[in-house]
């Protein structure tokens, strides 16, 4: 047998360079080599199927010039100009035919913008911005959003201004994580991950750069190539830090609900390069002594406000209100890096001891926040109330501001109250005294009003310094959080008017009422309870108020109000207008916080527009594209409240976990099938009860009167219920406590204690027993 050939160069030669391979394959009367450019144009019309031997077949290239032909493309690798994938040419940092791509935003027109999933920055650069064309609407499939996984196939369809490249998607996929998050163990074998999802399997770590974690503490990593017995491994990426800590928890929180909170480079350099608005173009106010009242730990401070009697005889007794918002819209345009990472994230998230800010903090903390004694942009609103709260009209103006003062909401209060500290004798009698006489006012048109008047006090986790939980509070509801939230309330509502009497598009604030099944339920809960839900038809929230009035002060005026909210709808956000059931009014939209929240800044973009108070206002037909941006932002605001319920959970799960074995007070604060759930009374914290272990009997759940009942005794348990319980296990990381109930339940039908006795001794066996007797009944 001969030897065969192969296409090394000659011994003591050189590889032949691309042009002198050209000139052998000419002598050699093959066809003439294509040129660079030539090869680069063929892959780039058939991708995804351009290998040597297509190339070769295209250029009609035949025998020995095949051997130069694989030089002149191994050259072009050499250079940069082609990479290898699957057998496949293709040109240097192009996109395969098909690839799985993260939607990261939208452009100008509204449609998806997406990265792809695989990308390694600092071997590759900047990835590419691809356009996504959605060929599957009116399909069935669901529609894709913002922070959704597609898998598309590159087309050569126009990608616009603000993407190079275009793709159909084939199939919405199944949200993935680019990162895991999990505890790192070191075992016999090495170090390991174990995964907070408990669905995912350990991992393997690359022990080479552990980024100073220890054994025990909280790490991100990312996934890698098997490992050598084929499982799977992962490399640390980052050390969040001790399990037992705030800042371990919120973090589970972000990743679980794919929270963005890292700003890109291209944002940071964007909000670095901000410059401070001038006067050019508006009115100068900062004489108006306009101040801020908000929390005393805030650092972004969004909205000033500022009232004085109306001098207008004709509106005695009547107030002219000021509501001042920072302008955002002039620091964020449209399409640009800034706009299209708050889109992205829709609103701030806050924590217990930190803020993923939906802008970058040298904007929400910086030039955007209305800093006392600083010059600041702000949209501003100013409404003139009659002495009943009824508005008589409003203006907006586009102004330069001064922040004549910040003050916290328990400082203007004690000031009102005859406590002034060092800060508000000064301002008393001029600005906060104005102020809480046309908040009353305005109070008076509220209750003319009558929106819904739940009382639901919300409790709060105060942190020590090192970031755990030192105790759980109800602060203190204050007039002055009542006189920001009305006055905030009304700029709302004059922000919406505006839009639609100009008929330009914007994203309403929304609130449907109670659905039929909601108000069935809700009605036969009532019924339990003696009270009477008038017919459904037409039910306005006077309704409501009327029963809320009526279990205020009683032992059961706290569930009923829970109840009343679980029948509400959610808000959301929408560009069509079906009013606000909640606050009772007509036409609503969020203005007054652009700082947090995406939805505010269109509606200032919008009033830009309106208005004609400049030239960064809401684009030209924006009708297509609020719908979809309504539901990005509707469905960020759903992930930050679920994620933020998710961290406190887990931060009471964490502090109560060495109190297993510990007795508490509580309410079950909601029955279902499988068991009760209950409220503990002193720290507000949640767990469950599992319907096996209730008691010696099958206990039945009725739905309409939200209770579990014992088929043989008659024992119940209801919703709202008053219990003492045992703490048996606390899941810091699943956020979940599991009961054990020691108290009796009620009895329908009023028994000695020695027929209870005796029933209880008779039930049971098979199906029916549920559970062993427990410590209570020893």
């Amino acid at each position: 047998m001969s030897p065969r050939k192969t296409s090394r160069p000659p011994v003591g030669g050189k590889r032949k360079s691309p042009t002198a391979a050209q000139g052998a394959a000419k002598r050699g009367g093959a066809a003439e080599l294509p040129s660079k450019e030539d090869i680069l144009a063929f892959i780039a019309n058939n991708p995804g199927a351009a290998g040597k031997r297509e190339i070769a077949r295209h250029f009609r290239i035949t025998g020995g010039a095949r051997i130069y032909l694989k030089q002149l493309l191994r050259a072009m690798a050499d250079d940069g100009l082609l990479e290898k994938r699957q057998k496949r040419l293709v040109k240097a940092g192009d996109l395969p035919p098909v690839l799985v791509v993260l939607v990261t935003g939208r452009d100008a027109d509204g449609e998806l913008l997406a990265v792809p999933a695989n990308w390694d920055e600092d071997e590759q650069g900047t990835p590419p911005s691809i356009l996504v064309i959605d060929d599957q609407r009116g399909s069935g499939q669901r529609a894709p959003g913002l922070g959704d996984r597609l898998l598309l196939r590159t087309t050569s369809d126009e990608p616009g201004e603000q993407a190079s490249r275009a793709g159909r998607i084939i199939r919405v996929l199944d949200k993935q994580a680019s990162s895991i998050l999990g505890i790192l163990r070191k075992g016999p074998r090495g170090h390991f991950l174990e995964p907070i999802d408990r669905k995912q399997r350990e991992l393997e770590i690359d022990a080479s750069d552990l980024k100073e974690a220890a054994d025990g503490d909280l790490v991100s990593i990312s996934l890698m190539r098997g490992s050598r017995n084929g499982g799977p491994r992962g490399r640390i990426v980052k050390r969040i830090g001790a399990l037992h800590s705030e800042m371990a928890v919120s973090e589970i929180a972000l990743h679980t609900h794919g929270i963005p909170h890292e700003f890109p480079e291209r944002v940071i350099t964007a909000a670095a390069e901000a410059k401070p608005a001038t006067l050019k173009g508006r009115e100068d106010w900062r004489r108006v002594p306009l101040i801020t009242i908000d929390p005393a730990d805030a650092k972004d401070h969004d909205d000033a406000v500022h009232a004085e009697a109306d001098p207008d005889p004709a509106n005695a007794g009547g107030y002219i209100v000021t509501v001042a918002i920072a302008d955002v819209a002039y620091y964020v345009r449209p399409g640009e890096p800034l706009d299209r990472e708050a889109h992205l994230r829709g609103n701030s998230v806050y924590f217990p001891d930190r803020v993923i800010p939906m802008l970058p903090e040298e904007l929400s903390n910086g030039l955007c926040s209305l800093k006392e004694g600083e010059d600041r942009p702000a949209m501003a609103v100013r409404m003139v109330f009659d002495a009943n709260g009824g508005k008589r009209g409003h203006t907006f103006h586009r102004v330069m501001m001064r922040s004549a003062a910040k003050l916290a909401y328990q400082t203007a209060q004690a000031a009102i109250d005859g406590n002034p500290d060092e800060v508000a004798p000064a301002i008393l009698e001029d600005i906060l005294k104005p102020l809480w006489e046309a908040y009353a006012c305005l109070k008076r048109g509220r209750q003319a009003r009558e929106p819904l008047d739940l009382d639901l006090p919300e409790r709060k986790i105060r942190l020590n310094a090192e970031g755990m939980v030192e105790g759980v509070f109800v602060p203190e509801r204050l007039d002055a959080h009542k006189l920001i939230e009305e006055f905030m309330i009304q700029a709302n509502v004059a922000a919406a008017e505006t839009l639609e009497k100009a008929r330009v598009p914007l994203l309403y604030r929304v609130h449907d009422a109670s659905s039929p099944e909601k108000l069935v339920a809700l009605k036969e809960f009532l019924s339990t309870l003696g009270i009477r839900l008038a017919a459904s038809g037409g039910l306005r929230p006077a309704a409501f108020n009327a029963i809320l009035h009526k279990v205020a002060g009683t032992p059961d005026a706290e569930l009923v109000n829970q109840v009343i909210l679980r029948s509400q709808a959610q808000a959301e956000y929408s560009p069509e207008n079906i009013g606000h059931f909640g606050l009772n009014l007509r036409r609503y939209a969020h203005f007054t916080s652009p700082i947090r929240r995406y939805a505010d800044l269109i509606v200032h973009r919008g009033l830009i527009r309106a208005l004609g108070l400049g030239d960064d206002g809401l684009p030209e037909a924006m009708e297509t594209k609020l719908p979809a941006i309504a539901a990005d932002v509707s469905a960020a605001e759903r992930r930050a409240m679920l994620a933020e319920r998710d961290t406190v959970d887990r931060l009471i799960a964490l502090w109560l976990a060495d109190q297993v074995g510990a007795r508490f007070f509580g309410r079950i604060s909601g029955v279902v099938k499988s068991g009760l759930f209950i409220r503990l009374d002193d720290t507000g914290a949640d767990g469950f009860v599992p319907a096996s272990t209730i008691g010696n009997d099958y206990y039945h759940y009725d739905e309409s009167s939200h209770s579990m009942g014992g088929r043989s005794t008659g024992e119940t348990f209801s919703l709202g219920d008053k219990v003492e319980v045992r703490l048996v296990e606390a899941a810091p990381y699943a956020g979940a406590l599991r009961f054990e109930l020691l108290s009796e339940g009620h009895y329908h039908k009023r028994r000695s204690a020695g027929q209870r006795s005796a029933k209880r001794a008779h039930a049971g066996g098979g199906a029916g027993r549920t559970r062993k007797p427990k410590g209570r009944q020893t």
